[in-house]
């Protein structure tokens, strides 16, 4: 009887190169919408986002830290290899705000946001996918 290995293939450089790629990608775009959303006066921001001046400021203002942890927990964690699970859970939260984002949306008739809150979630997803199970981010040795 022979000894059967099961070895895990290790994802492809293409692969990996994808995975940082989205993760750079999705954090520029929530720093950046988090950091506008968080620093251009209401009146302002209402004229490029008609939502913005129907909420309260503190609602606004804290959708705009949520999308700069977002932002920040997609890449910092991975880069540093200091608690790069932190990566996964900020996949996920950036997934799930989009599902919301997205419903949100479309219940207001602004179905023209919509295309980027998919190809946002589309992103997330493959990041939560990718360093969850394809290739995880090993945590740095101190």
């Amino acid at each position: 009887m022979s000894a059967t290995t099961f070895e895990t293939a290790t994802p492809g450089r293409t692969l990996r190169i994808g995975f940082w790629a989205a993760q750079v990608v999705l954090s520029f775009v929530f720093i950046s919408a988090g950091l506008v959303k968080l620093t251009t006066p209401i009146p302002q921001l209402a004229a490029m986002m008609p939502w913005a001046g129907q909420y309260s400021e503190t609602f606004v203002r804290t959708i705009a830290l949520v999308d700069l942890a977002g932002g920040i927990g997609i890449l910092l964690p991975a880069l540093t290899r200091i608690l790069p699970r932190l990566t996964v859970l900020a996949a996920l939260g950036c997934a799930v705000l989009q599902v919301i984002a997205l419903v949100f949306h479309l219940s207001r008739g602004e179905a023209e946001v919509a295309p980027l809150n998919i190809v946002l979630l589309a992103l997330s997803l493959f990041v939560l996918w990718g360093r969850r199970s394809k290739a995880p981010i090993t945590p740095r040795q101190f």
